[in-house]
């Protein structure tokens, strides 16, 4: 670790070791990463060299799932597990564009996040960031700063974009998801984006899919590129919008979108279902 770097880190975070939100952010273009972060991010782009423009279509596909939610759908609360580094289109940035004085609560485990997002939002009382862990629902639901800016007798959208695919199956994702959607009330939304792999259907990008999955696992000990049935599994019980679970350019696409994945296309996909009456 270079001096520089240890002396810019915030006190606390360990800079050796990459973290997804961080290697996330300098895919993005971001400059809250590390060496640790760059290296794990450059051997993900050896396999998938379209990695940035894949990052670049979710946050597309994040933007217009909070736009139809803050708009159409009516919702003024938003749960956001993963959430990230602060980068440009926030959630609470859209939503609020949409629907001034929405609720907002971004929950990441990652210490660098609350440092960072503390800061962007030091005059917002309508958003906040909690240090909390998506694999204990339970305190998310219960922590004072959630339950501060969330009711949780109306419906909220529960946000879960690309963190379930960091959760091996002992972690029991489907479970994590489940817990979190029972607590919810009716007209609440579920939003997920997660790494593909689709098997026999597509051989060559599902080689490409084991591969990216070898290289998460052995840079950051995370990563599970799931199939289709797996990551609907997420959604039953709800009620499943149109046009379902889909390669995250294909979920009602907009003039405005940039991003051109090419061999991740079909290895990064989202959909968002409604939690019924």
């Amino acid at each position: 670790m270079a001096d520089s770097e240890q002396e810019r880190a915030p006190r606390g975070i360990d800079t050796s070791r990459p973290s997804v939100s961080r290697v996330y952010d300098f895919i993005l273009g971001g400059k809250d990463n590390y060496a640790s972060d760059r290296e794990a991010a450059r051997r993900a782009m050896e396999v998938a060299p379209d990695a940035p423009q894949a990052a670049r279509a979710n946050r597309e596909f994040l933007g217009r799932v909070v736009r139809f939610l803050a708009g159409e759908a009516g919702i003024r609360q938003f749960l956001d597990l993963g959430s990230g580094l602060p980068t440009q289109g926030n959630v609470h940035e859209i939503a609020q564009s949409v629907a001034p004085g929405a609720h907002v609560v971004y929950v990441d485990h990652d210490p660098i996040v609350l440092v960072h997002g503390r800061a962007l939002l030091a005059v917002d009382d309508t958003t906040t960031v909690v240090e909390a862990d998506v694999l204990d629902p339970q305190g998310i639901l219960h922590n004072p700063e959630v339950r501060r800016l969330i009711d949780f007798d109306r419906p909220v959208a529960l946000l879960m974009f690309g963190i379930l695919h960091h959760l091996s199956d002992e972690q029991d994702p489907r479970g994590i998801t489940r817990r979190l959607m029972d607590r919810l009330a009716p007209g609440s939304y579920l939003a997920v984006s997660h790494f593909h792999n689709p098997g026999p259907e597509l051989p060559e990008v599902s080689r490409q899919a084991y591969a990216a999955e070898k290289v998460f696992n052995e840079t950051m000990g995370t990563g599970r590129w799931r199939t289709r049935e797996e990551i609907l599994a997420y959604f039953d019980g709800l009620e499943m919008l149109e046009p379902g679970l889909v390669p995250l350019p294909e979920w009602r696409p907009d003039d405005s979108d940039q991003a051109t994945p090419g061999i991740t296309y079909h290895t990064f996909v989202g959909a968002v279902a409604r939690k019924p009456e």
